[in-house]
């Protein structure tokens, strides 16, 4: 009998032994559950039923009143080993009742070690490694569909395989619905049955990633609308209409993304119950900190790591500020900080197929014997984009010197939108040899980036706001103007108050990330800027309303020919014929304003009522010192250095421009 986690929880149930007391059963034994279950058992025996328990799970104040309790951390006991899964347990009853290894019952036993995220060392590490062998060469129909339907080669079974392709569809049914059917695909000895089986869960859990995915978008909207000024120590989430089946899920994805203790609760408003699951870090036992709590908890169980609970919807508060309190004291600020550790520095010409194929001479990898962290320092990203259906992973060309690798970051697309070309990175992660078509290439499976350089992100010639303000961290932001008129332009369309160069002067301290919504009126204007702000990332946007570069400057054959023109007719009507002259000569009527406009500001010509004429006795100057035509020649040399140069180019300003002075103003 397998309980439905919908209808009878996680562990033993009264009413699934009453059913089976009603079908005349005399003995139940629990699997991988039953040792917190003190009440039911108390019932089972009432009925005159025998309870054996087989658990891995942590041992709380009092054992259940059971016939047997197999644990392989008994209090009364000395097992050698006690990290051996659930399934590990019922292997070890299966030895003693056959009176030796079962064997054929190794490959299900390695599934489900792998999949309970139990350290794999000690006998757990042997039952993955030969688990694996036999898997490869399993005449199990199960084995064969669900490597069918996970797109996996049998000879090419892994651990990584059992955690990331076996193990999901297996559990995926369990937590929508009743995951009888993953039982009968393992007994099966028709292949059509157990294709047909395996097919439908990897249906369910194409469901189940949907769900997922929904439900952890808004318990990250709740713990961000909840604490916008930063997460506490101890998230605790609660929402009507999660399914309970996949919030374990849920909280290891808010673990994974904050790094806090997580704890996710579906709310049932007919029963004013909460039940749900938790996922922790190192430094704050879950179990024994749920312990403490007993008053509002009235069902939980668990490990170090990892629980599940069911308490009243109106204790949800209560236990919140309980854990949070309990944190503070038990959490060190250094412990809040997640840590990686590096077992091997690299550089990209050490990287050898041979040596990386190797080490799988040390697999299985898990759970307390990780893979080797491989960190790579300075390389430089060549190439970069977003891959995948929904654009969520990362795909990278990285070099150093006259070596490179290719880079997939599954999950890390958004890092794809905070890398600029050519920067140079730091990265921890995994080497794999990737076989296609026959030929082999090292691979690096990322885990994290760095990078210390300051970054210029080109966003030049995006019309729609919404494409490039999205890709802003929102932490430390300022979006610049340096035109009176731009924020007009602007201001409904960003969630951010827009600056001017005066309140940005004002500013003390640093600024991570600025936007330049416009040009600077000079270079100078914008390298005082810089120098003022220190930003790690400059958003070069550059809007110009009337941009002058594609208008550029008329000659001065061409000015020689209106000035004669003026003088030959004595008088010309600007304001009649302009259209009429700009036509004639090929010219916009912009560019003959503009002539016009420096002759007069350099006493060359008169204007009354748009009737021009030449000036009486005017003096000798270059048409340059007109102060209109200073003011064009400098807007197009500043269009042509800011908006109109390549990327390449455009770095390679600011470089020359700002980072003489890096010291100064970046950090």
């Amino acid at each position: 009998m397998i309980p439905n986690r919908f209808k009878h929880g996680y562990g033993p149930n009264s009413e699934l032994f009453q059913q089976a007391f009603d079908q005349g059963t005399k003995l139940i034994v629990t699997v991988d559950n039953g040792i917190s279950g003190i009440e039911q058992v108390d019932f089972a025996n009432a009925l005159g039923m025998d309870v054996i328990i087989s658990d891995h799970h942590d041992i709380g104040d009092q054992l259940p009143n059971a016939l047997a309790v197999v644990h392989p951390r008994h209090p009364q006991g000395h097992y050698p080993f006690g990290e051996l899964a659930g399934v590990g347990v019922a292997f070890k009853i299966a030895h003693a009742l056959y009176e030796e290894i079962p064997d054929h019952l190794i490959e299900l036993t390695a599934i489900g070690t792998v999949a309970d995220l139990v350290p794999l060392h000690g006998e757990n590490r042997i039952f993955v490694k030969e688990g694996l062998a036999a898997l490869i060469d399993s005449p199990s129909p199960a084995i064969a569909a669900l490597c069918e339907v996970s797109g996996v080669k049998q000879q090419d079974i892994t651990e990584e395989t059992i955690g990331f392709m076996f193990g999901p569809r297996i559990n995926a049914i369990g937590r929508l619905q009743d995951a009888d059917p993953a039982v009968r695909m393992f007994l099966t000895e028709d292949p059509a049955e157990a294709r047909s089986l395996a097919s439908g869960l990897d249906v369910l859990n194409k469901e189940r990633q949907a769900i997922v995915k929904k439900i952890s978008e808004e318990a990250m909207q709740q713990v961000e609308q909840r604490y916008p000024d930063g997460v506490p120590h101890v998230l605790v989430v609660a929402q009507e209409g999660w399914n309970p089946g996949v919030v374990g899920i849920v909280a290891s994805k808010l673990t994974e993304k904050f790094y806090r203790p997580s704890i996710v609760l579906s709310v049932d408003p007919e029963t004013n119950k909460a039940k749900g699951s938790a996922r922790s870090i190192e430094g704050f036992h879950l179990y024994n900190e749920l312990a403490k709590n007993r008053d509002i908890l009235p069902h939980f169980g668990g490990h170090p790591m990892a629980a599940g609970m069911t308490l009243a919807a109106s204790d949800v508060d209560d236990l919140r500020e309980r854990l949070n309190k309990q944190a503070e004291i038990s959490l060190t600020e250094e412990e809040l900080l997640p840590v990686v550790n590096i077992d091997i520095p690299l550089r990209l010409d050490e990287i050898d197929i041979t040596a990386i194929e190797s080490m799988r001479l040390l697999a299985p990898f898990g759970m307390g014997f990780a893979k080797p962290k491989f960190y790579l320092e300075g390389v430089h990203v060549a190439s970069i984009r977003k891959i995948g259906a929904a654009q969520n992973h990362l795909k990278m060309e990285l070099t150093q010197q006259a070596a490179s690798i290719d880079a997939v970051g599954f999950g890390l697309g958004s890092v794809g939108d905070e890398l600029t070309p050519d920067v140079k990175i730091d990265v921890i992660g995994d080497l794999q040899v990737n076989e296609w078509n026959g030929r082999k290439k090292p691979q690096l499976m990322v885990e994290d980036v760095r990078t210390d350089q300051w970054q210029l992100f080109d966003i030049r010639g995006i019309r729609q706001v919404s494409r490039w303000s999205k890709l802003i961290p929102k932490e430390n932001q300022v979006f610049l103007a340096f035109k009176e008129e731009t924020p007009a332009l602007f201001q409904s369309l960003l969630a951010q108050p827009i600056c001017t160069v005066a309140q940005v002067k004002a500013m003390s301290g640093s600024k991570d990330h600025l936007v330049l919504l416009d040009l600077p009126e000079s270079e100078e204007q914008l390298v005082s800027v810089l120098a003022n702000m220190k930003p790690k990332r400059v958003y070069a946007h550059f809007h110009a309303k009337d941009s002058q570069y594609f208008e550029q400057i008329p000659t001065r054959e061409q000015f020689k020919w209106l000035f004669s023109f003026i003088k030959k007719r004595g008088t010309f009507d600007f304001t009649k014929h302009c259209d009429e002259l700009a036509k004639h000569k090929g010219w916009t009527r912009e560019s003959l304003f503009f002539m016009l406009q420096v002759f007069f500001e350099l006493g060359f010509v008169t204007l009354n009522n748009g009737i021009t004429e030449i000036a009486q006795s005017p003096s000798k100057q270059d048409l340059s010192e007109a102060p209109i035509y200073k003011r064009r020649e400098q807007q197009i040399a500043l269009e042509q250095k800011l908006l109109y140069a390549s990327y390449k180019d455009l770095k390679e300003w600011f470089d020359a421009t700002v980072s003489a002075k890096e010291e100064q103003i970046w950090i």
